[in-house]
């Protein structure tokens, strides 16, 4: 950061990195005040910033040098990210204090992106190619002879991922993007929301400064976002999180509409937890409710586009429950984070609080406070007026069918107690939020669970079944995560953010191509049935990985199946299935018509005919996928494998790669009695240093 001279004091002005470099503002900026003090933290502006040069800079330096590296490189470089920005937790947990986060607030938002960064480094790892390229579903085929076919493609869109993100997760909102768009190969612009933009700015420093990704692959924009998306192109996505109004006005942008520019939205949501008629006082999941409320309503001091707003319960257990939450909120401190005693710290800004009181005046026309004041709060160690407070609120709306609690959010520690009678309508009131991120229910009642669930979800983006089977290690109602959709329907702004691999294929263009077999081959890398196979007097399984072509084949058999091969495997392996084992039987089935051959025998055999037993390359055998048995085996057929080079995947950093064998077992007809996908580890050349 650079810093500008007041009249009075030294000011932070944050800087936008973009083209390649830092670049200050025009002008002074708008003042950022610390949550907590009310003192002036930073100034904030984008004056100056050429938005569109900006764009093009990470088109045409980012995303060419990020698309030549595999997805494994790429996941590589997602984990010495997460391992350097660990090592800086500590500072930006400090920095995050100013925005009013206490702690436990700060490590959600900071640990909860470095995760994400790790998870998406183990999914490419684990579940993506060592390729530029991801190959998608099954080949088609597109022509009775099988000289046309089809497979669609997936790579990387040649433009930039734009992330406009709200205040309330400052960096956990730009890692949970940056991680599947890097991922897929795309650039990222970072647009973080102005109040908390100085905890984002030091965490794009971190990033810039370690060297670890490559040049043009992020930048950041501090500051209003002015004519940015005047310069989308048809390749560049727009990821937004932050309020539905906003979300809707984005989404109508004429450029955006123009060019059919790819857009998720996730915004706030009026997200409802339902507790279970079983769930009455003195049951595990009485208890969980409440905690589960109360922390809803104060983790981040209920800024988060999660947070439970409705909270929906039994008409007769609403006396309950409204006194269990009572007692529990009456023990949060709220105060200035730096103590160890305060549970909830403050609203990001005063404007905040003043949007907080101006929902809660709506609310309180449907129901009555039943804990705190909208207007007063005590704290601990701040001024309760220069700080950004606010007493979490609870209300009580007694008649579940008005409006007021299914339309207005008060985007704070505030939650609406509203009573239902039945699964059904627990569902009609979860669905009048017209489109939630998150909803949750809890319950043992796996009966009524199901009924919630299966009527709830249409309207829901992920769905919490809370109960003392999995609550010690479920990571609550509000949580994201990386292997799930984090979005939702309607109101919640119709997109999915993350989802594992679902993410990272957001950000990329799937192609259906149309081709021969061996032309498919070639542009995939991965062979196809109809393509030529390769083979030589040296077994595939002597070549090492880097030695091995796609399409190289290894032919095995004829062997005949006897009689007495069938009853000793029945024997040996315990399975006497009445097809193998009585004829009388076996005949009646109309699919057999006699005795046949386990499926498993013949896959036993093929791996004796296709193997070659010397010690070699070929470390390990670790499963096969896609077995379907075809045909039926009767004593007597002959047995021939034929086993394929399909697709050779090293691995990175690794002495070793896999390989994937499609593997064609047929009979004396040539007919195929079982395809299946065999898997093999295989070492690379030896290194000699």
């Amino acid at each position: 950061m650079v810093r500008a001279k007041d009249k009075e004091v030294p000011v932070v002005v944050l800087r936008s990195y973009v083209s390649g470099s830092w670049r200050s503002p025009e002008d002074e900026g708008a003042p950022l005040h610390d949550a907590v003090t009310g003192e002036e933290v930073a100034r904030i502006s984008s004056a100056g910033i050429d938005m569109g040069a900006a764009l093009e800079y990470g088109r045409s330096v980012g995303g060419p040098v990020l698309r030549e590296l595999t997805f494994h490189q790429r996941a590589a470089l997602l984990k010495a990210l997460a391992s350097h920005l660990r090592e800086h937790r500590e500072e930006l947990y400090a920095l995050s204090a100013r925005t009013g986060a206490t702690l436990g607030d700060s490590k959600f938002d900071v640990d909860g992106g470095i995760g994400v960064l790790f998870a998406y480094a183990s999914k490419g790892k684990r579940e993506l190619p060592n390729d530029t390229v991801l190959v998608e579903g099954a080949v088609e085929p597109l022509g009775k002879g099988g000289t046309f076919v089809g497979q669609h493609l997936c790579t990387p869109s040649h433009g930039v991922a734009v992330q406009i993100n709200a205040f309330n997760f400052p960096v956990w909102g730009p890692l949970e993007k940056l991680a599947p768009a890097f991922l897929a190969g795309v650039p990222s612009l970072i647009k973080p929301a102005s109040q908390t933009a100085y905890l984002t700015a030091r965490l794009v420093e971190l990033i810039v400064e370690a060297g670890i990704l490559p040049e043009g692959s992020v930048q950041m924009v501090c500051g209003e976002p002015r004519d940015l998306l005047d310069h989308l192109t048809e390749q560049d996505i727009v990821g937004f999180t932050g309020s539905a109004s906003t979300a809707r006005l984005l989404r109508t942008h004429p450029v955006i509409v123009g060019n059919a520019v790819r857009f998720n939205a996730e915004a706030d949501s009026l997200n409802c937890s339902v507790l279970g008629p079983d769930a009455v006082p003195g049951t595990a999941e009485f208890d969980l409710y409440v905690k589960q409320l109360v922390a809803e309503m104060t983790v981040k001091a209920g800024q988060k586009c999660t947070a439970i707003r409705r909270a929906l319960v039994p008409a007769a257990l609403m006396d309950d429950v409204t006194e269990a939450v009572r007692e529990r909120l009456a023990k949060v401190v709220v105060g200035n984070p730096s103590d160890p005693a305060v549970r909830m710290g403050a609203l990001a800004t005063l404007d905040q609080r003043e949007e907080v009181r101006r929902s809660l005046k709506a609310l309180m026309d449907a129901g009555r406070v039943v804990f705190g004041d909208p207007e007063r709060v005590e704290v601990v160690g701040a001024d309760a007026e220069r700080g950004a407070f606010i007493s979490p609120v609870l209300l009580r709306a007694d008649d579940a069918g008005r409006a007021e609690p299914h339309e207005v959010e008060a985007f704070g520690p505030v939650s609406t107690l509203m009573p239902y009678e039945g699964a059904e309508q627990a569902v009609e009131l979860a669905a009048r939020g017209r489109g939630s991120l998150a909803g949750s229910v809890v319950t043992g009642d796996a009966e009524f669970a199901r009924k919630v669930v299966l009527g709830a979800a249409p309207w829901h983006g992920r769905l919490l079944v809370l109960n003392a089977e999995d609550a010690k290690e479920s990571t609550g109602h509000g949580s994201p995560l990386p292997a799930l959709v984090h979005g939702g329907p309607g109101r919640a702004g119709g997109g999915e953010e993350m989802g594992g691999i679902r993410g990272v294929v957001h950000h990329m263009r799937r192609t259906a191509v149309q081709a021969g077999p061996a032309m498919l081959t070639s542009i995939t890398g991965r062979w196809v049935p109809g393509t030529d196979r390769t083979v030589t007097d040296e077994h595939p399984f002597r070549k090492h990985l880097e030695d091995l072509q796609v399409g190289d084949t290894a032919v095995g058999g004829p062997r005949v199946v006897t009689l007495d091969d069938v009853e000793h495997f029945a024997e040996f392996t315990g399975d006497t299935f009445y097809a193998h084992t009585d004829e009388e039987a076996a005949r009646a089935n109309p699919f057999f018509g006699g005795r046949v051959a386990h499926g498993y025998l013949v896959v036993s055999f093929a791996a004796g005919l296709f193997v070659e037993p010397s010690p070699g390359p070929v470390l390990a055998n670790y499963g096969l996928e896609n077995l379907r048995f075809l045909t039926p085996v009767k004593p007597g057929d002959e047995l021939t494998v034929t086993l394929t080079a399909k697709q050779i995947t090293p691995r990175e950093g690794a002495d070793y790669g896999e390989v994937r064998w499609d593997t064609d077992v047929t009979n004396q007809e040539g007919a195929s009695v079982a395809k299946y996908d065999v898997l093999t580890l295989v070492a690379k050349r030896p290194r000699h240093d």
